[in-house]
């Protein structure tokens, strides 16, 4: 988690940019708007949105062009995953006997629960009575902790993806964890992770050099061998590198020798000692963009050629654990909702957004704001939380080639989705400032397709933390988010559909068939 795909600064545009006109844009409590001229507005349609006639000269045009006949691997049923330090799993597995952690999962649907970090290697120990605490961690990880996780997993219908520590070699203990884990958890638990980022142990003194992808296969042949006395059935996750350009080599070399049953790989697209700083700007400009496909380019060919299907199991914004300003923003939320449909689109088997149940002021999906709600479990849903609920009707799709183009070029990415009802669902994160014009956006879906309705993004600013809803709904207390009756509609003409997305939003618009 500590290193990132860094993109070429830009300059930064002034902040003043992003505010200008924000109360213009914005009084209407629109993220997104619908064109549909001569639509009725009932009470109940205007209770889900208030739609801004956008003039069409006063919008920046784009043409999205789909292939419908070539469809890509089925965004599979737990793509979508959280990722926690190792050393709070413990606080984790705790959130499953109070609070509003089991609801918040839920309210995704099926999905992943990792834990790793460097604390995996660093922080944090297996104990029971054959395995003393060592005197290098300050963290210990028992049997309750396991039973603790297990109940989590079986309220929460999540499975567990662990981590067991590399950087101390120390295979029996991991197999006893391991041993203990199994019994636990039984079809819960995913699999395993063997060291975090080992890529990296060299740079951080955890290795001597040379330290190869090869060394690191032979150690992790030695761990499975040992877990393997002790208990069958645990599917390996390997490497965990620290980014795609390690991957090349290692995730190579870990398929060759060990033929893991999933491939994994870290990702942030900005990196916290970066010059220039992290900033809004940058993490949802098109130069990031772009490189996040070449990154996502180099992990699926290793998985392709090899076979085995890759999983983005850590990844945020801003590494080293985020940036106040930029990580818990609204701009984060943008960011995450397409770099998620961007890795469904390259044909990933999930993603894990890392968090940290502890800071609000980080990179963490969900938090709690206080330390008495901390230790009751009542977890505050962040900006980036809306990505993922916008994400979770995604999948079970399709994706389709997509191209859009415009004269202007905006900063708007596109991405369709076939489900598997036959209805289309188009993807539009407009990561343009709030100062820009709303881009107007002309589908050619053909002429199979009759209705569609808006589900909208939004907030009041990229810098806002709070505030941002989905469909106009924010997620309940209890952690539960409720899908609108009644949506905004899009009409669709001579096989086009229509549809206005303002700068700094996004939107799921569901296209259906005919009949």
């Amino acid at each position: 988690m500590e290193h990132s795909e860094t993109p070429t600064a830009h300059g930064r545009v002034p902040k003043a940019a992003w505010t200008a006109l924000i109360a213009l844009v914005l009084a209407a409590a629109v993220a997104l708007a619908v064109v549909a001229a001569g639509a009725d507005g009932d009470a109940d349609r205007a209770s889900v949105a208030s739609p801004l006639r956008a003039d069409p000269a006063e919008t920046v045009p784009m043409s999205v062009q789909i292939d419908l006949h070539h469809r890509g691997r089925r965004v599979p049923a737990r793509f979508l995953g959280l990722s926690f330090e190792a050393t709070s799993l413990s606080q984790i597995a705790s959130f499953g006997a109070g609070g509003n952690f089991v609801g918040l999962l839920r309210s995704l649907g099926p999905g992943m629960l990792r834990f790793g970090g460097v604390s995996a290697d660093t922080r944090i120990a297996w104990t029971d009575p054959l395995t003393p605490r060592p005197a290098w961690t300050s963290h210990s990880l028992e049997a309750g902790d396991l039973r603790r996780l297990a109940a989590l997993a079986a309220r929460s219908d999540w499975r567990v993806l662990l981590t067991v520590g590399l950087a101390h070699y120390a295979p029996a203990a991991a197999a006893r964890e391991m041993r203990v884990a199994k019994r636990a958890l039984g079809r819960s638990l995913a699999g395993v992770e063997i060291g975090n980022e080992p890529d990296a142990y060299a740079r951080h003194g955890l290795r001597p050099l040379p330290w190869t992808a090869g060394r690191y296969a032979a150690e992790v042949r030695a761990y499975r061998r040992a877990i393997g006395r002790l208990t069958r059935g645990i599917a390996l996750a390997a490497p965990g590198v620290s980014g795609s350009h390690s991957f090349v080599s290692w995730g190579r070399a870990v398929a060759r020798s060990q033929r893991p049953s999933l491939l994994t790989g870290h990702h942030y697209p900005l990196g916290c000692h970066q010059i220039p700083a992290p900033s809004i700007e940058r993490l949802l400009s098109a130069q990031t963009r772009r490189l996040e496909g070449t990154s996502l380019a180099r992990y699926m060919a290793v998985s392709r050629h090899s076979r085995i299907p890759l999983r983005i199991d850590e990844a945020n914004s801003v590494s080293c654990g985020g940036h106040p300003g930029i990580s818990n923003t609204f701009a984060a939320a943008l960011w995450a909702t397409d770099y998620i449909t961007q890795t469904m689109a390259a044909g990933a088997a999930g993603i894990n957004l890392q968090g940290n149940p502890g800071n609000c002021l980080g990179y963490s999906p969900v938090c709690g704001e206080t330390p008495q709600r901390l230790a009751r479990g009542i977890m505050t849903p962040l900006p980036v939380w809306y990505a993922l609920l916008l994400s979770r009707s995604l999948v079970g799709d399709r994706p389709l080639p997509t191209s859009a183009s415009s004269p202007q070029k905006p900063n708007v990415a596109v991405r369709t989705l076939l489900a598997r009802d036959g209805s289309l669902h188009v993807v539009a994160v407009n990561a343009e400032p709030v100062s820009a014009q709303p881009v107007s956006l002309s589908v050619r879906v053909g002429s199979g397709f009759g209705a569609a309705s808006v589900l909208a993004l939004s907030a009041p600013s990229p810098e806002a933390t709070s505030g941002v809803t989905l469909g106009g709904q924010p997620v309940a207390p209890d952690g539960s988010w409720r899908r609108p009756a009644t949506l905004p509609s899009a009409p669709i003409r001579g096989g086009v559909l229509e549809v206005t997305v303002p700068p700094s939003s996004a939107a799921l618009v569901t296209v259906t068939p005919h009949g």
